[in-house]
């Protein structure tokens, strides 16, 4: 698929946002929400990882 390289360069630290989610008990996607809802709170590395999250969640569904 032409255009698609651009998510592995995207992911920068693979499962970070994961890891922060968990030690907070929350799944990435409701971390990733909390994120957006209050960016200042947020590092803007953790910001970035947040809306990463998002696009490539939208990703998965618009293909099926």
């Amino acid at each position: 698929m032409p255009g698609s390289n651009w998510i592995k360069k995207a992911i920068k630290r693979p499962g970070a946002l994961t890891k922060k989610a968990k030690a907070k008990g929350m799944s990435a996607m409701e971390y990733a929400g909390k994120v957006s809802k209050s960016p200042k709170k947020y590092s803007a590395r953790t910001q970035k990882q947040a809306n990463l999250a998002k696009t490539l969640s939208k990703m998965s569904k618009m293909r099926y």
